[in-house]
């Protein structure tokens, strides 16, 4: 039975679902014998399907183990392979009471779109023929006609190629008696180089904002007219990523004196470390990662990326390297695993509600009365922060707002946590106990936000923030070599660091790009949120 035959039913049993496992782990080869195979595949197919293939095949392994490591329930079996849909109180407990039901109304983000959403689209004023202001009323003749402030607007939409290219033909005369050849000058709007600096900008963007292979751009490309080589690609984005460094060096930079920091780790493949993890003879780690740190500086958030062998914590321990001395230690939010924390740095560390929730949503259909009691309080709580948030209150007046309402929730909690162990109403070895057992043994840092001001409550940021390395992981597979992922990680920060900002990461990268010395001699006046104010400067006109 395959995956879509097994899961597309609700009511899928354990048996199938096993049977499935056992057909997986028959297709699992031994090391030896899986490079063998390779090997013989590497010389029938391309390069690009070689990359898919072989990357396949190490993850296959690697997934069948972790699959036979854990009980599953067929429910859980599912989330694993293709994530929870939803982990809402209605869906998680099914019994719950619905929440009241909203005025109904258009979705925010549906529909029709203003002509004030075009921020980046090319304004063109378009005059009165016959009229202009001042002139009388040709109606009443009596009235002066006055400009309205807000214009009648058109918008057209139109489409082109992602890279556009314009060929200039210079015509050219030959003698016919003595042969000489007299071509017309090139015009000044060809440039001097065939690649304009954009060109690299946009592909990047492509690459490292929207998930693009390069070969699959290479392609589009060629189907458009304009063809453009992945490896002609990779040099201009890596010639962008050389201009662009010093923004992003000042973004680590700002991010280390952060009050507040956010990190966490997925996995990652870049062929040359996984070739120098083999070469090893009893390697200390073979993990690969990308981490995101999400931090805010002077209220305005920064996203951060790190690829390589070393871990979370290690990762935000470099960054404070940078932290100026006599800054009090800052709040870091991460989950509970201890390599998420820096062990040469204090910080104050605060854990993911989120994360020990979820030890609840996974166990909910087994235990779903205990479940729910540990849902519904943190449903308050969660309640209370969004309240917070809809007043804008300040850090201190968010920290006393929850320790008024969300302190006896989560003291009650905790007891009740406590009760359910001490008096032996839950297995400590069962689903249930491990989820108990896991938040008892973080309370402290999971309530950080009870006893710190401005403490979070959980690390989504930094979640959402590494959807953007997923994305690549998923189209990509991986990168080639380290430069690569150091160019991933450095336009994923600019890009994401961008998006925070509501600023337009194309718009900005061609701008540092096309004025590069002034970013070098001052980039604190060139950061996604204080750009456009250094490019309306009279200096940067005259460039």
């Amino acid at each position: 039975m395959g995956w879509g035959g097994i899961f597309e039913r609700a009511s899928v049993s354990r048996t199938d679902a096993m049977s499935l496992l056992e057909e997986l782990s028959s297709l699992v080869l031994p090391a030896a014998q899986r490079q063998k195979r390779l090997e013989e595949i590497a010389s029938q197919v391309s390069p690009e399907n070689e990359q898919w293939i072989r990357a396949m095949a190490e993850v296959l392994p690697e997934a069948v183990q972790q699959l036979q490591q854990k009980d599953l329930t067929a429910a859980q079996l599912r989330r694993l392979i293709f994530g929870a849909k939803t982990e809402k109180m209605r869906t998680v407990c099914p019994s719950t009471p619905p929440p009241p039901p909203k005025p109904k109304g258009k979705r925010p983000g549906h529909g029709r779109k203003g002509a004030r959403e075009y921020t980046g689209a090319q304004r063109v004023s378009v005059p009165h023929l016959d009229l202009h202001a001042g002139m009388l009323c040709p109606d009443c003749r009596k009235g002066k006609l006055r400009g309205k402030r807000a214009p009648k607007v058109a918008v057209t939409v139109t489409a082109q190629p992602p890279i556009a290219a314009v060929v200039h033909e210079m015509e050219s005369l030959r003698c016919d008696l003595c042969g000489k050849i007299f071509t017309a000058p090139t015009p000044a709007q060809a440039g001097a180089q065939k690649y304009d600096p954009t060109v690299g900008v946009m592909v990047a963007v492509l690459r490292y904002g929207s998930g693009m292979p390069l070969y699959r751009l290479e392609g589009l490309q060629h189907s458009m007219g304009v063809p453009l080589p992945a490896s002609t690609q990779w040099e201009l984005v890596e010639e962008a990523a050389r201009t662009v460094q010093p923004a992003f060096d000042h973004l680590a930079y700002l991010a280390a004196q952060a009050p507040t920091v956010y990190n966490d780790d997925t996995t990652m493949r870049v062929g040359d470390l996984r070739r120098q993890i083999k070469a090893e003879v009893n390697p200390e780690r073979t993990g690969i990662f990308t981490t995101g740190i999400v931090a805010s500086a002077q209220d305005h958030p920064i996203a951060l990326f790190f690829t390589g062998r070393r871990h979370a914590g290690e990762n935000l321990g470099e960054l404070l390297r940078r932290r100026q001395t006599g800054l009090p230690p800052p709040i870091q939010m991460c989950d509970g695993l201890a390599r998420n924390a820096p062990k040469e740095f204090k910080t104050l560390l605060a854990n993911c509600l989120v994360h020990s929730r979820r030890d609840f949503v996974d166990v909910a259909e087994k235990f779903p009365e205990e479940c729910r009691h540990v849902l519904e309080s943190l449903s308050q709580v969660y309640r209370f922060d969004a309240q917070a948030k809809e007043t804008s209150l300040s850090p201190e007046a968010r920290l006393q707002h929850h320790q008024t309402y969300s302190q006896p929730v989560m003291e009650e909690l905790h007891q009740w946590l406590q009760n359910q162990l001490d008096e032996k109403k839950v297995e400590p070895n069962s689903g249930l106990g491990k989820a108990i057992s896991y938040m008892l043994r973080h309370w402290e840092p999971l309530t950080l936000f009870l006893r710190v001001a401005g403490a979070p409550l959980d690390n989504n940021v930094t979640e959402r923030a590494l959807k953007m390395a997923i994305l690549h992981r998923k189209n990509s597979i991986a990168y080639k070599t380290e430069r690569g992922a150091q160019v991933g990680d450095l336009f994923m920060s600019l890009i994401h660091s961008c998006r925070l900002n509501n600023a337009n990461p194309f718009d900005y990268l061609v701008a540092l790009i096309r004025n590069i010395d002034r970013v070098k001699a001052d980039p604190a006046q060139w950061m996604p949120w204080n750009f456009r104010e250094a490019m309306a400067s009279p200096i940067a006109s005259m460039i």
